[in-house]
Parts: C-alpha cells; sequence; structure tokens
C-alpha cells in the first residue's frame, strides 16, 4: 500500500455508485451521520499513515450503511493476540 493510501474505504464505495446517487449520498450522509459536511470530508481523507480517526460509533454506522461487515471499512488488517494469550505470555513491556 501506499502513503497516499486511505485509511478507510469510504472512497471507494462512494466512487462506485452512479453520479446521481453518489450527489445525493455526499449531501445525505454527513446528516445521517449527525457531522458537518467538512467533518465528512476529513474522514474521507485521512490516510493510513495518519494519527486521525473516525470514531467507533461512526464507523459502525457506516459499515451497516455501506452493508459492510465489521470491520471491513478499514484499509488495513488490524492484528492482535487473544488477551488470554498475551496474559500467560507475562508482563508486556512498553
Amino acid at each position: 500500500m501506499s502513503n497516499n493510501t486511505r485509511k478507510y474505504k469510504i472512497n471507494d464505495f462512494l466512487l462506485r455508485l452512479p453520479v446521481h446517487q453518489y450527489r445525493e449520498t455526499v449531501k445525505i450522509l454527513p446528516k445521517i451521520l449527525g457531522i458537518s459536511l467538512n467533518t465528512f470530508n476529513n474522514y474521507r481523507n485521512i490516510l493510513l499513515g495518519d494519527r486521525q480517526d473516525i470514531p467507533h460509533e461512526k464507523v459502525v454506522l457506516f459499515e451497516k450503511l455501506f452493508e459492510m461487515r465489521g470491520g471491513e471499512l478499514m484499509n488495513k488488517e488490524l492484528r492482535c493476540k487473544p488477551l488470554k494469550e498475551l496474559l500467560k505470555q507475562g508482563p508486556v513491556e512498553m
């Protein structure tokens, strides 16, 4: 993935829509999500390496609206050992 890869697949979803649906969707999504158009555009442009993130509740709403399974909105798979396994390993250094 390049440095310009978006963290979330929002644009990927939107760009698959016909033009008239794209325009309507860009108008109504901020209202449905309870955010400003500017915030919506900021969400769309978050890059993979950015520290900025979308609040979890909004991510879940995006996934439901886009008919995605949980975790599919992100362009990166998060991997982590289960907590029980980490606890068996002993103290974790930070």
